[in-house]
């Protein structure tokens, strides 16, 4: 059975697998928008927040005496190109891209959480700070998401009805 420090040290692998996953995702989103420069920048912005979580999460690690798992690692990112991969061939690509990224943030929300949780559990105030720090970046992007899935799925419908495959992305 692992301890307190184990098990934080594992979900902080897991967390980092899952950084590496968003930034797949979010990285082959922003390519393939190309009609809703709004959304476009935002998660372009989103982007450089997610590596620099991924940079704080492995500083954690290295200040635990951990390293990232590199198979998680993998399988993150064998995960994203496979939703990527599955996105194009959406009529509705951008909508379901956005929905896809709502759920995403909400999971990772939910990871951080857990995560501040754990370490203040075992002791570890800077790693508790800094998932704390990360779970309001993830916060503000799923509100974000929230403000503007109405807009995004207005203008996705208004275009539709004049170009599909402009709608689409």
């Amino acid at each position: 059975m692992a301890d307190s420090n184990e098990r934080l040290d594992q979900w902080l692998r897991d967390a980092h697998a899952m950084e590496q996953q968003a930034e797949q995702m979010l990285d082959a989103q922003a390519r393939r928008i190309e009609n809703y420069p709004d959304l476009k920048l935002r998660i372009e912005k989103h982007i450089e927040e997610t590596r620099s979580q991924k940079q704080r999460l492995e500083a954690c690690l290295e200040a635990r005496g951990v390293s990232p798992s590199g198979m998680k690692d993998m399988a993150g990112q064998f995960t994203a190109i496979m939703q990527s991969v599955g996105g194009i061939f959406a009529g509705d690509e951008v909508v379901k891209g956005v929905l896809a990224s709502y759920f995403f943030e909400h999971m990772e929300i939910a990871s951080y959480r857990i995560l501040a949780s754990a370490a203040q559990n075992a002791g570890d105030a800077e790693t508790a700070r800094v998932c704390e720090e990360i779970c309001r970046e993830e916060e503000a992007m799923a509100s974000w998401l929230f403000e503007h899935i109405p807009a995004i799925t207005q203008e996705y419908l208004t275009r539709e009805v004049v170009s599909p495959q402009e709608a689409k992305r």
